[in-house]
């Protein structure tokens, strides 16, 4: 499967379409999933953090929605006060290659199935312009296995995998990746646990033994757990007084239920205090096994190279994880509108109704209405309506979100208390509109050029084309899923617009929640935010 193709491409569309203000919900959309943003992600979802590089997975914890990045360095974290000259050396010796390796993917190279002799298979692609090499794991399950009273446990042990292995205590364990000048994290989502290495080549043994004993032997002491916890507890005060993370808090509780969706991957800080070094044990047995595990390697690595570094790293990997039993998510076909009291000059909402699965024929058509309707930043119908036009918000967007038990179709948008119920109404014309008009055939194909265009983007460098392969691996696309992706955007028509708008979009389906003090609405439901008085 030829990824430079794809590099090449990306020069030539570059000056058919503007990417200002555009994209990255409708990125988000389609290519849900996994770290990424969660790998590039489990999904950069209303709820979850997209992280696309998890390092130091810890303090990514304390996160914003939709903030991608790393947090600090493993030394500001660890509170560790020096390095060791050769960690100056190698850590400058990485940083180095930061530039040349974004653009490095413009080399030929293919995506080879590497299957080893222990029986795991990765999907591999050799990128020999700069000595570096991205590893991307992934588990299914995670937050969704987290066990009622006990939320907030993929998370807290998914910070904890890189704060001491097997003999290396946490300040040892740390001292040694920046020695080498490793990246090494972990991170968690609803629906599967990621794990991220970056490192030079000449250092892929060490990288390698390094995420070994991080997969196999994670020592949870007692101290990083503490540590650890406080960190997240910090994040889930501040969601607290976080309107946006108010909304869609209170959002998910409603259309999901009693689904385990519907909890705070975070958990709450009841549930999180009460955890324990044995809780995190027997989740990791749950969770970390082979049939549960997706790899992909991108850089300055041998298929043989690579054959013989996973069956090493992964031998004491158990086969099976422990067998889920999580139900389907219904999504309620009739909507309700919650308002969440708080005194603050705006209302923020979101919005949800019942979505589609990528594995859905209707799937591509859905897509591509997103981009025209909500997904595509100045491009799009809502924002012209919302902000062009009326200067009611500063952005609005919507995307379609697939959970491997529940789809939804979700958006949000803020404004004035006295204009949220205009705003409002707008969005469900606009849902309508698209429902019984379509789309026109210029709004199509301008659509089209930049979906098919754009695509290159997210494989223009090693550590993007890594997240793409396990998090394609993760959500059962095929290897050869980078040659067909486009050709199915080219496909749809109009008329498959309209057929899944009609399916999809249904005003009277939405969920919405807005936090603030709205003018002009009559809810189903009324709660005081966190904070504000009885």
């Amino acid at each position: 499967m030829s990824v430079g193709r794809l590099a090449l491409a990306l020069t030539l569309t570059l000056g058919a379409f503007s990417l200002a203000g555009c994209g990255e919900e409708t990125d988000q959309t389609e290519e849900q999933p996994v770290l990424p943003e969660l790998p590039l992600s489990e999904q950069a979802t209303p709820e979850d953090t997209a992280k696309r590089d998890v390092q130091p997975a810890a303090e990514e914890t304390n996160r914003l929605v939709n903030t991608m990045g790393p947090a600090g360095s493993e030394m500001e974290r660890s509170g560790l006060s020096d390095h060791t000259n050769s960690a100056v050396t190698n850590m400058k010796r990485l940083d180095a290659f930061a530039d040349p390796v974004e653009t490095s993917v413009q080399a030929t190279t293919n995506i080879q199935r590497v299957v080893t002799p222990g029986g795991l298979e990765a999907w591999l692609v050799e990128e020999y312009a700069v000595p570096l090499i991205a590893v991307e794991i992934g588990f299914k399950g995670a937050a969704r296995r987290d066990p009622q009273g006990k939320e907030g446990l993929a998370m807290l042990m998914s910070s904890l995998l890189n704060e001491g292995a097997g003999e290396l205590d946490s300040q040892a364990f740390l001292t040694r990746l920046d020695e080498l000048a490793i990246r090494l994290g972990f991170t968690a989502g609803r629906d599967g646990l990621y794990g991220s290495v970056r490192t030079l080549a000449e250092k892929r043994q060490e990288a390698f033994d390094l995420l070994r004993l991080a997969v196999t032997q994670p020592r949870f002491d007692e101290e990083p757990i503490a540590r650890m916890k406080q960190e997240i507890l910090a994040g889930i005060k501040r969601d607290k007084t976080n309107p946006r993370r108010i909304a869609s808090r209170q959002l998910f509780e409603q259309i999901f239920g009693e689904h385990p969706y519907a909890r705070n991957v975070d958990g709450t800080i009841e549930s999180l205090e009460a955890l324990t070094a044995e809780d995190l044990r027997a989740f990791h047995k749950d969770v970390i096994a082979r049939d549960n595990m997706k790899i992909a390697v991108v850089g300055a690595i041998s298929a043989k190279e690579l054959t013989e570094l996973l069956d090493k790293t992964f031998a004491d990997v158990p086969q099976a994880s422990k067998e889920e039993s999580i139900p389907q998510a219904q999504i309620p076909a009739e909507g309700q509108l919650i308002v969440v009291e708080r005194t603050q000059p705006q209302s923020v909402a979101t919005f949800a109704s019942p979505g589609i699965g990528r594995d859905d024929p209707d799937f591509f058509p859905a897509f591509v209405m997103n981009y025209i309707l909500g997904g595509g930043g100045f491009s799009s119908r809502l924002t012209d309506e919302v902000r062009e036009k009326r200067g009611l918000a500063y952005g609005i967007y919507t995307s379609f979100q697939d959970y491997d038990y529940g789809q939804i179709f979700f958006g949000s948008v803020a404004t004035d208390n006295a204009r949220i119920s205009e705003t409002l109404e707008i969005i469900r014309t606009e849902l309508s509109r698209m429902r019984d008009e379509g789309v026109t055939e210029q709004e199509l194909a301008d659509a089209k050029t930049y979906l098919t265009g754009s695509f290159p983007l997210r494989f223009d460098s090693n550590s993007k084309i890594a997240n793409q392969l396990v998090s394609y691996q993760l959500t059962g696309r095929g290897i050869d899923y980078i040659d067909t992706r486009n050709d199915m955007v080219k496909a749809v028509t109009g008329e498959d617009i309209q057929h899944v708008a009609k399916r999809l979009l249904n005003p009277d389906a939405l969920s919405i929640v807005v936090v603030g003090q709205p003018e002009g609405l009559t809810p189903d439901k009324t709660f005081k935010a966190p904070g504000e008085p009885e």
